[in-house]
């Protein structure tokens, strides 16, 4: 699982030329599903996502806070390209990346444990054409991989 996790003053979606997430201050996290990802490596994500200090305190200014402790937002895109391999030809292959019927399944999960942190959780529409404005904040841009079996 790769997750690109960007901390944002505001970021949303548009699809079709409709709205169908925004959040205000968090994180905007783009999200692909490898094809040997399990609930193991999502509950991994979850965790690091919630609880990765991103944000920083008033006093330090250095990054102390999660985005749990300033209670931000979560903006949750679906991105198979993410595993998009570039090393041969000029098109890229996806073949790492799981097929849409289990990647649907798994994102849909992520998106429900995220929700179970009582943190305001939007997404975009998974597997649809999407138009995703993102506030980057600072900016503070990570990548965040977790591969099955990793300890």
């Amino acid at each position: 699982m790769r997750v690109i996790i960007q901390r944002v003053l505001s970021s949303h979606v548009m699809v079709n030329g409709e709205l169908v997430g925004r959040i205000g201050r968090g994180l905007n996290l783009l999200v692909g599903i490898a094809a040997t990802d399990t609930e193991a490596e999502l509950d991994w994500m979850v965790q690091k996502c919630l609880s990765l200090r991103l944000f920083p305190s008033s006093e330090s200014g250095r990054f102390d806070l999660s985005v749990q402790d300033i209670q931000g937002s979560l903006l949750v895109v679906s991105q198979f390209t993410l595993y998009g391999d570039c090393q041969k030809g000029r098109r890229p292959s996806f073949s790492a990346a799981a097929a849409p019927t289990q990647a649907v399944k798994l994102y849909d999960q992520f998106v429900s444990k995220l929700q179970r942190s009582g943190l305001s959780v939007e997404t975009g529409k998974f597997g649809a054409h999407m138009q995703v404005n993102i506030e980057n904040e600072g900016p503070v841009t990570l990548i965040l991989e977790r591969n099955a079996g990793q300890s």
